[in-house]
């Protein structure tokens, strides 16, 4: 397998779960899995925050108004991954939940960079 395929596989079932969980109003898995190393900038659909202490609070946030995730999958566009960064971009298809409205389907197109940090 490359390097990007092995990234894949390892990172792409963790990070279903922490946006399953995430869709259904719980931020926890997802914060659990973003540094909180300088610099950090998020540039959301709904909102865009920098630094940990705007990035916490903005997943904390976004994870009140969501609920009821019935399926949820990416669609990869791209994906690389070499030594210690890695990027995917790709299409999330949901149904969910938005601000307590009937679940509906719906379509984000995300790039996500992902850098390997050693435990500090």
């Amino acid at each position: 397998m490359t390097e990007t395929e092995d990234f894949l596989a390892a990172m792409m079932p963790q990070l279903t779960e922490a946006e399953t969980a995430l869709h259904n109003g719980d931020p926890g898995p997802r914060i659990g899995m973003w540094s909180r190393s300088d610099p950090l900038p998020l540039f959301g659909a709904a909102v865009s925050a920098r630094g940990w202490a705007e990035i916490g609070p903005t997943f904390e946030w976004l994870a009140k108004s969501l609920s009821q995730c019935s399926s949820y999958r990416n669609e990869i566009i791209a994906a690389e991954a070499s030594g210690d960064l890695a990027y995917i971009v790709a299409l999330e298809h949901t149904t969910a939940s938005i601000d307590g409205a009937a679940p509906q389907p719906y379509v984000l197109r995300v790039t996500t960079i992902f850098r390997h940090e050693e435990d500090e």
